[in-house]
């Protein structure tokens, strides 16, 4: 018997996941593709830092959720696509954990979230910081084009008269 919907934590977690990462992902991308006031980007840089590094323990929870409860269901009565969504599910979440710790990771100075913890600078050799800034930004461009697929399949089930998006409500 399959569940209807997801407990009101899954969900708050599912939503507030959905806007961190849209906010980081299309304000960091704006940022570094449109010329903007220096001041602008590093307001972006600040806020983005500040609310991933702040999102770290939330993303850790949810996963957390999704491995318990993933467990728990009967891998049996689903189909092929039911295998395929989860498979895209997991990608979605380790594509997200590589963008969270390679950001972390590339920092070439303290983590300063919203000026009230300051985090030392994980690293020192500018080379590691290099490579580790490089893998953040094609994992960023595999992140935003997984979210694109994820929102396209949610629109696709939707127009089809299944009702995804009612299994993410309160």
């Amino acid at each position: 018997m399959r569940r209807i919907g997801y407990s009101p934590g899954r969900v708050l977690l599912h939503w507030l996941s959905a806007g961190v990462i849209l906010w980081a992902l299309l304000s960091g991308f704006y940022v570094s593709v449109v010329d903007v006031l220096p001041q602008t980007k590093d307001w972006v840089g600040f806020v983005n830092v500040s609310v991933t590094a702040l999102f770290i323990p939330v993303f850790v929870v949810r996963i957390y959720l999704v491995v318990i409860h993933s467990c728990a269901e009967d891998a049996t009565n689903k189909t092929l696509m039911d295998h395929v969504a989860c498979l895209m599910h997991k990608f979605i979440y380790t594509v997200t954990s590589v963008v969270l710790v390679t950001g972390i990771l590339m920092m070439d100075r303290a983590v300063n979230i919203f000026d009230l913890i300051l985090i030392p600078q994980p690293l020192e050799d500018p080379t590691w910081i290099d490579r580790f800034f490089t893998v953040h930004v094609w994992s960023c461009v595999v992140l935003l084009i997984l979210v694109a697929l994820h929102i396209s399949a949610v629109i696709k089930h939707e127009m089809c008269g299944r009702r995804v998006l009612k299994r993410m409500t309160f």
